[in-house]
């Protein structure tokens, strides 16, 4: 009877952390904490025969938005070739950017990153080498929280701006299956950066 009752209350306590996860993330992916900073850092997303997806043209126009406000002067791209592709992400991206007018000086690109671990610890080579210190993190709403505490455990002095135009849209089911699906992945990459 006592382990039943103690499983029962781990159980409890386990519901109790994973919603907790899932509210954190849905509010901190309605936090906008855009100000001036050295970059604007865009997260990839798929591109389709050379052509930014409905995703990634959300972000990059998020940004473009952001680069305009004179929020930075310095755009980081990131996203590797995806299987099947022959060009990246952030190449792709720094395409469609520049035809809205982002000079290329100022357009630095993470052309490898498969995982936005990957891609973030480029940014952060990428970051120093320029010595640009801080960032605005553009990226979809559900992205936001573990983006920020990933560039926080790398050093990275970062700000969360998410996009409100992406097809992965506030208050809808796919929102919300992104939203659980980070809440799973969250508590394990916070666990493999300790």
């Amino acid at each position: 009877m006592r382990l039943i009752r103690v499983l029962a209350g781990l159980f409890l306590f386990a519901v109790f952390g994973w919603g907790c996860v899932l509210l954190a993330i849905f509010i901190f992916g309605r936090r906008d904490e855009a100000r001036p900073v050295d970059a604007i850092v865009v997260l990839g997303a798929a591109q389709y025969d050379g052509k930014p997806s409905p995703v990634l043209k959300a972000r990059l126009d998020h940004a473009v938005g952001l680069y305009r406000r004179d929020i930075a002067p310095t755009l980081i791209l990131t996203g590797g070739v995806g299987v099947g592709d022959t060009v990246s992400e952030a190449a792709v991206g720094r395409r469609y950017v520049v035809r809205r007018g982002v000079p290329e000086r100022s357009i630095l690109i993470e052309p490898a990153g498969l995982s936005t671990e990957q891609s973030m610890a480029t940014v952060k080579r990428l970051m120093a080498g320029g010595n640009l210190d801080s960032a605005v993190l553009v990226s979809d709403p559900f992205h936001m929280l573990r983006l920020r505490l990933l560039a926080a455990s790398m050093g990275i002095r970062a700000y969360s701006s998410p996009t409100r135009t992406s097809p992965i849209t506030l208050d809808s089911p796919t929102e919300w299956r992104h939203v659980v699906r980070e809440s799973l992945i969250l508590p394990f990459a916070l666990l493999r950066e300790r």
